[in-house]
């Protein structure tokens, strides 16, 4: 069984990875179980570029194959704000809450038609010498909420409206989620590329 490296501490996230792929023969590894504690710095301008750097530093201390990702919101309204920052947007030591009020504030003024957004999700799989095995990006579309609606999910999901399903990603179940999220659709684009990979027995 082919041990794979998520670049996350997050189990949550680290699960989500494994139920979308259950067939794969893969010993899904978190930073944390590795032993990896210290983070690297996401310097990149894009989605891309954070996640390149993540998946090589981290295949090059580990010595295995790694699967990083980088996402983000991107409000047209912003000008693509806040993208690479989403996870800090508004400063530090925010709750979830606060930042996602802080964007409902900064575009208060915005008309229905124009709060237009999209959740965007960059997967990259490394191998230990950093070469670079394939990436894959996934969108969801969308618009920002007036206010939050759901209990579901994470960070902006309440504010996230998908007129496709006339509810918020916070209120889909998780499997719905999986299905049309951003990470979802990212992750089904890796998955041929991640089977090859597999099968070739690289890295």
């Amino acid at each position: 069984m082919t041990k794979l490296l998520v670049a996350t501490h997050n189990k949550g996230k680290l699960q989500n990875f494994a139920d979308m792929l259950t067939d794969l023969e893969i010993e899904w590894l978190s930073l944390d179980d590795v032993g990896v504690t210290q983070d690297v710095e996401e310097t990149g301008s894009t989605f891309r570029e954070n996640g390149v750097l993540k998946a090589k530093a981290y295949a090059a201390e580990t010595g295995l194959l790694t699967l990083a990702d980088d996402s983000g919101l991107e409000v047209d309204a912003l000008d693509g704000a806040p993208g690479v920052h989403t996870a800090r947007y508004g400063g530090a030591g925010l709750t979830a809450v606060q930042r996602y009020q802080k964007l409902l504030e900064a575009i208060q003024h915005v008309p229905d038609p124009a709060r237009t957004a999209r959740f965007r999700c960059v997967i990259v799989l490394a191998a230990p010498d950093g070469t670079i095995l394939g990436e894959s990006e996934g969108v969801c579309e969308g618009t920002i909420a007036l206010a939050p609606v759901g209990n579901g999910g994470f960070g902006y999901d309440p504010i996230f409206y998908l007129p496709t399903h006339q509810q918020t990603m916070a209120q889909l179940s998780p499997a719905e989620k999986h299905k049309i999220s951003h990470r979802g659709r990212a992750v089904q684009a890796i998955v041929p590329r991640l089977r090859t990979v597999l099968k070739s027995g690289t890295g």
